[in-house]
């Protein structure tokens, strides 16, 4: 099955990509490795706001995590297409890398990022296994609760 048909399977629909909000570029291409900038989680097209141990549970985090995971994968596409391939060219998922907005005393950032992690995992199964780090941070661009990279193999 394709990428696309998993992607369809799970009733994702892959978002354009976003406009840096700063100086920097949503991806960039090196050899077979595409790094894609850090995206924060959106709600309705909008920061979404939180601090774990504060403001959000980890179960709601967790989701925003899987959120930034589908905008990631539509950077991810645009990123293929501009080196002439799809999503179903890549080869591994290499490596993520999670800040969460949290408090001093909040532990379980590794549990958030799994929102992310796991997606990827369903989408592109083994592929999809990644090395990852997941921080605690005190805070994020506009509030965000997640903020997640990620770097790709193209085959």
């Amino acid at each position: 099955m394709s990428i696309y048909d998993k992607l369809s399977q799970l009733g994702i629909v892959l978002p354009p990509v976003a406009v840096p909000a700063a100086a920097y570029v949503p991806f960039v291409q090196t050899g077979n490795l595409i790094f894609l900038s850090g995206h924060i989680a959106k709600q309705d097209g909008k920061p979404w706001v939180g601090q774990l141990g504060l403001t959000m549970t980890t179960d709601e985090a967790k989701t925003a995590a899987r959120a930034v995971a589908i905008d990631l994968l539509g950077t991810l596409a645009a990123a293929c297409l501009a080196a002439g391939k799809t999503l179903d060219d890549v080869k591994r998922i290499v490596k993520v890398l999670s800040l969460v907005n949290s408090t001093a005393t909040y532990t379980e950032q590794h549990l958030v990022t799994n929102g992310c992690s796991e997606l990827l995992g369903q989408v592109f199964g083994p592929v999809g296994a990644h090395a990852r780090s997941a921080f605690g941070v005190a805070q994020l661009p506009m509030g965000a609760c997640v903020e997640i990279e990620l770097i790709a193999e193209l085959g």
